[in-house]
């Protein structure tokens, strides 16, 4: 401060200036101004060392604005530092500079652009595991298109949807390109559906790329491989489809058109190989085709694999293909044995499920062949079979007594043989109880029934009843274990399970593609999209987490990618693009997956006010932790 008189007042007042002190070659103490501050006697001293303080501490670098709690202090503070850099009175380090460019107006703050990374982030690094990249460099693929392939995967199993709408959920929720780093602005339904058709023309290359790699992956040999199939239904007429065909629906949907997928899968839910079959293609017609590739799609580690199959499958002659074929098979008996007897040495087993159910299982010898049977009573099985068999029952008899009724009602049908016409359609009707029932019918001299009765012939009835809840695993292999058996086939379930994953967490059902080659390219996404839902869950599995992929997915899309925008007191425009905290649950799932908690931790870009014609913009990305 120096002292200066003022001109109206002739008072001797305080004229302050921001002096710089530092050293000359010669070593000697130099002075240099960098602000001309002026009259500030208003000020308290207090506050006039403060503002010193914080002028110089920003100059170090050592804090920002906005310190003080004193608002006078904080708007001189902001005024003197302003002129001060917008001058270049003093040279900052570039770090301070750079420090001096995050500092912004807090009115201007703005989050826009919310989008779910979570989720996104988990799959990706699963394709990591699977190297799928590499395999789509090795066809020589470029890596924009790679870049699409990766997002399309993803996004099925994520938000599985038609293209149209999952080109609007990746423009609009999602900020899996910001992972991928495909162009977002270039994503569009049209390029989506040539891709999932360019997907589909390697699928025997991918399929085999995966299964390898899952394999050597998890240490998986494949010594059991598991086959079914299911259906799924269109929308539409599908007139002109070579695929789609009115068959049996397993959702019940006669009235649709339905096309069939045959899947081999090993018993940790890892698809080996699939194929798609007309609609109207039965169970057992299915696998002649199917075993020729089989082998080729397992480890070749696996010197005779176990084919676990169910009874629709489990033909005599299909069988015997297997057998021929050098695999050994596990199913279940398409029919009830009728004459066998308990292996010499062997009593009933009590089998505990995973469902607490208790299952009776009983070893056993057929008569009509040398394969090993299992005996399999189940209380839960025998439960529904007993309420189905009550049911039939019941409107069996109810047919019965209306044919009884109308007998002695006048102007009535009596004829003989129309009575037994109609006994005739009620027993084709419910032919699983009909079968046991005894009839009587009584006609007089001139051909009309007088009288019907009717009773369950004893023996049979009794028969029925003891066989409820009962069915046979059967088996080419010598087995000296119940249990071990009883596992083996246990293992379907896990084809059942992949099923039934396709049907609703990725939504494989209806199909609205017209043609046929779409719908091929649509299922064909499905099934990657499987591939990416057992690698976690199997990972998790092991880690004894047992969520339902719905529920990976809902705890995923906790974690978003935020954009926040501001001006700093450059009058730049800063964006800063960063992803939220995971919260303890996903990281729970990262820890077990041994997984990166974020793709990035900030992204962050500076410009000049959009007003400006000018706009300089600097990019930069932090290192991924």
């Amino acid at each position: 401060m120096i002292l200066r008189r003022n001109i109206e007042t002739k008072d001797f007042i305080g004229y302050y200036k921001l002096v710089e002190s530092y050293r000359n070659f010669e070593n000697r103490v130099c002075h240099r101004t960098i602000l001309n501050v002026g009259c500030i006697d208003y000020l308290t001293p207090e506050q006039r060392n403060k503002i010193q303080k914080q002028l110089s501490n920003c100059a170090e670098g050592k804090s920002d604005f906005f310190e003080s709690s004193d608002r006078e202090v904080t708007k001189h503070v902001e005024s003197f530092w302003s002129k001060i850099i917008s001058e270049k009175r003093i040279d900052l380090p570039e770090a301070i500079i750079e420090k001096q460019k995050r500092l912004v107006d807090a009115d201007t703050i703005k989050h826009k652009e919310v989008r779910e990374i979570g989720a996104e982030w988990m799959i990706y690094q699963a394709l990591e595991q699977l190297k799928l990249a590499d395999f789509f460099r090795s066809l020589n693929w470029d890596e924009t298109k790679i870049q699409l392939c990766l997002t399309q995967i993803i996004s099925r199993a994520v938000y599985p949807a038609s293209e149209l709408k999952t080109t609007s959920w990746i423009k609009e929720n999602s900020a899996i390109c910001e992972i991928t780093n495909y162009p977002i602005e270039k994503i569009t339904k049209d390029k989506l559906y040539d891709n999932a058709l360019a997907l589909y023309g390697v699928k025997d290359k991918l399929e085999q790329h995966l299964s390898k790699q899952t394999n050597e992956l998890f240490d998986i040999e494949d010594k059991i491989v598991l086959y079914d199939l299911t259906n799924t239904y269109f929308e539409g007429k599908k007139r002109n489809s070579k695929l789609a065909k009115f068959g049996r629906s397993k959702e019940k949907r006669s009235d649709a058109r339905l096309i069939v997928l045959a899947m081999v899968i090993n018993p940790e839910g890892f698809l080996k190989y699939s194929n798609i079959f007309e609609g109207n293609t039965s169970d057992s017609s299915t696998l002649p085709s199917i075993i020729s590739s089989m082998r080729l799609k397992t480890s070749s580690t696996a010197q005779r694999a176990i084919i676990v199959i169910d009874a629709g499958i489990a033909t005599e002659s299909n069988l015997k293909l297997l057998q021929e074929q050098g695999y050994d098979y596990v199913c279940v008996s398409r029919s009830t044995i009728k004459e066998y007897s308990a292996v010499e040495g062997t009593s009933p087993q009590i089998i505990t499920t995973k469902n607490n159910e208790k299952l009776t299982v009983q070893a056993v010898h057929s008569i009509s062949n040398t394969d090993y049977y299992l005996q399999v009573k189940s209380p839960g099985k025998e439960a529904k079979e007993t309420a189905m068999k009550d049911q039939f029952e019941n409107r069996f008899e109810e047919q019965l007594n209306k044919i009884k009724a109308g007998i002695s009602k006048k102007n009535s049908i009596k004829k003989a043989d129309k009575i037994n016409q109609r006994i005739g359609r009620a027993k084709e009707k419910y032919p699983s109880v009909s079968r046991y029932y005894n009839f009587e019918v009584k006609a007089d001299d001139n051909g009309n029934v007088i009288e019907l009765e009717w009773s369950k012939n004893t023996a049979q009835y009794q028969n029925k009843i003891d066989n409820l809840g009962v069915y046979f695993i059967r088996t080419n292999l010598k087995m000296e274990d119940e249990h071990t058996l009883w596992k083996v086939y246990n293992t379907i379930r896990e084809i059942e399970s992949s099923f039934r994953a396709l049907k609703t967490d990725l939504d494989l059902r209806p199909i609205y593609h017209k043609k046929d080659e779409s719908t091929l390219a649509h299922l064909h996404l499905s099934l990657l999209g499987i591939w990416l839902l057992n690698t976690i869950r199997y990972q998790l599995k092991q880690k004894k987490i047992n969520k339902s992929w719905q529920e990976i997915v809902r705890i995923g899309n906790t974690q978003k990618l935020v954009t926040t925008t501001a001006q700093n007191l450059d009058d730049e425009l800063i964006q800063i693009k960063r992803c939220s905290e995971p919260i303890e649950s996903i990281k729970e799932i990262y820890k077990a997956l041994n997984y990166k908690f974020y793709p990035f931790v900030k992204r962050k870009s500076v410009g000049h006010n959009p007003e400006l014609k000018k706009r300089k913009t600097i990019n930069c990305q932090a290192t991924p932790t």
